[in-house]
């Protein structure tokens, strides 16, 4: 798209000039690139799904088995019951190992094998020493309160869905981010504009501060005639003075934004789009309930809080455990033939119980239980509610589309009128028809309208960024990906 230029045998348009040394010139993909990667707040946000990830992995660790190995020795010298003069020794040497695991039904087995050694001078003991070792198996599994997989993975799925929710909220500050970088830059492209029609109307001040000295010291004009357009002159340069002030704070801005070395001069090389963009209501919001970050956050929460109500209510129930157990047993003077005994099953062992526990009144599971039946309808509430601002975003969005565009034609006309109107007045200048200050306020006139066009055309791209931001689908637009913020990335850094 070019941009309007328009030439007057008057006065010429005057190309801004960059107030800094060294230039950077973006384009728009540029700068949010760079924003994407660069930017302070984003990388920040980065570091909260990978801690949800590190969490996350914490609580798998429930799973992990449990080795547990144990070594004792014992040497008792005690009395004789039998004869009370006599004494006494044994020494008992152990050597346990276990594992335990945790299975997604709640249960909790254990594979124990048990090795002792028994050495002793005690008289009535017909085996002076010993080796005796069991193999067992143990299962303890709840049967009401905690059954199931859903109360075993509470805290998995409770960081899971943790981890979800930041990468949507993470995703909503990236939205925000990249609709931000599109408004600064072309916030930028403006100013640089409005300081050009600045500098043409400081331009035109001045020309007609020297043509109205001519004409005063020719007689053909009044001396207060130089007073106005003196002071003319003096206004527009200091409207130039606030509009390279607002240039160069707007170039600070983006400098932040883009974590650009401080002191870099920015300069934008991709103008604003006047092309009309046709929108749907309807479709936009169909988009903007499927696309749009915070409603999916608050559907993660939901799942979370409806998780939460469900195992509260199975934890008020009373407990119910089963305990199993089965084990074979050895026993011999050595530990091979021990161990040949214990292989060959002929000692066999095994057992069953069931345990029944309930708290009399139960009011701390059934309050947790409540409580968290609560916070699942409130947050119901507050998708429901959510939605409907979404909805209202979009329409005033597409609204703002429709105005702003329609603004475009308005300011275009306006531009037009101002330039033709200025063109006459020069005319009764010359011939004497009007006053320098005349001439200076229908150049001001045209000054006006040509940064309403400017607004104009910044303010409908705005709209669009407003609508693309609001239907969640800005990132698929600007065809951003967001591998260098992916959280698992910088999780697994650190390995």
């Amino acid at each position: 798209m070019k941009r309007f230029i328009t030439v007057s045998s008057f006065f010429l348009l005057l190309i801004p000039i960059n107030l800094m040394a060294e230039t950077t010139r973006l384009t728009l993909a540029d700068a949010i690139k760079l924003a994407v990667e660069k930017n302070l707040d984003l990388q920040v946000e980065r570091y909260n799904p990978a801690q949800q990830e590190a969490e996350y992995q914490k609580s798998r660790g429930i799973y992990d088995p449990i080795l547990t190995l144990q070594a004792s020795y014992n040497d008792t010298t005690n009395y004789s019951a039998s004869a009370m003069a006599s004494r006494y020794w044994n020494q008992t040497s152990q050597f346990n190992a276990g594992l335990s695991q945790l299975i997604p039904t709640g249960a909790t087995t254990t594979v124990g094998l048990n090795n002792s050694y028994l050495n002793t001078d005690q008289a009535s003991s017909s085996i002076a020493s010993y080796w005796q070792s069991a193999l067992s198996v143990t299962l303890n599994q709840p049967l009401l309160k905690n059954f199931g997989r859903e109360a075993t993975e509470l805290t998995i799925n409770t960081a899971r869905l943790g981890k979800d929710s930041s990468i949507e909220v993470m995703n909503t500050k990236l939205m925000a981010m990249v609709a931000r970088v599109r408004d600064e830059y072309y916030k930028l492209y403006s100013l640089n504009e409005e300081l050009g029609v600045r500098k043409v109307s400081l331009e035109l001040a001045r020309r007609v501060l020297t043509e109205t000295e001519a004409r005063v010291k020719a007689g053909v004009m009044p001396a207060m005639e130089i007073l106005n357009a003196e002071f003319g002159t003096a206004s527009r340069e200091k409207e130039l003075i606030d509009a390279e002030r607002s240039v160069r704070d707007q170039i600070d801005v983006l400098v932040q934004l883009l974590q650009l070395p401080q002191g870099s001069a920015v300069e934008t090389t991709e103008l604003p789009s006047k092309e009309r963009y046709d929108v749907s209501e309807q479709a936009e919001i169909s988009k903007a309930l499927s696309n749009r970050p915070e409603l999916k956050e608050l559907k993660k929460k939901i799942e979370l809080y409806e998780l939460q109500a469900r195992v509260s209510g199975n934890r008020t129930r009373p407990d119910l455990l089963l305990s199993a157990s089965a084990a074979t047993n050895g026993l011999a003077t050595t530990y091979p033939k021990d161990m040949e005994r214990l292989s060959s099953g002929n000692a066999p062992a095994w057992g069953v119980g069931l345990t029944f526990t309930y708290p009399l009144g139960n009011k701390a599971a059934e309050n947790e239980y409540r409580k968290n039946r609560l916070k699942f309808e409130q947050e119901i509430l507050q998708l429901k509610n959510k939605e409907e601002l979404i909805v209202n975003d979009v329409r005033a969005a597409v609204r703002a589309i429709k105005s702003n565009y329609k603004q475009l034609d308005v300011a275009d006309r306006g531009r037009a009128f101002a330039e033709e109107r200025l063109r006459a007045w020069v005319r009764k200048v010359e011939v004497g028809l009007a006053t320098t200050k005349d001439l200076l306020d229908v150049e001001n006139d045209l000054a006006t309208a040509k940064n309403n066009q400017i607004k104009a055309q910044v303010a409908y791209n705005n709209a669009i960024t407003q609508l693309w931001k609001s239907t969640g689908q800005i990132l698929e637009r600007e065809r951003i990906q967001i591998i260098a913020l992916d959280p698992d990335i910088l999780y697994r850094r650190l390995d």
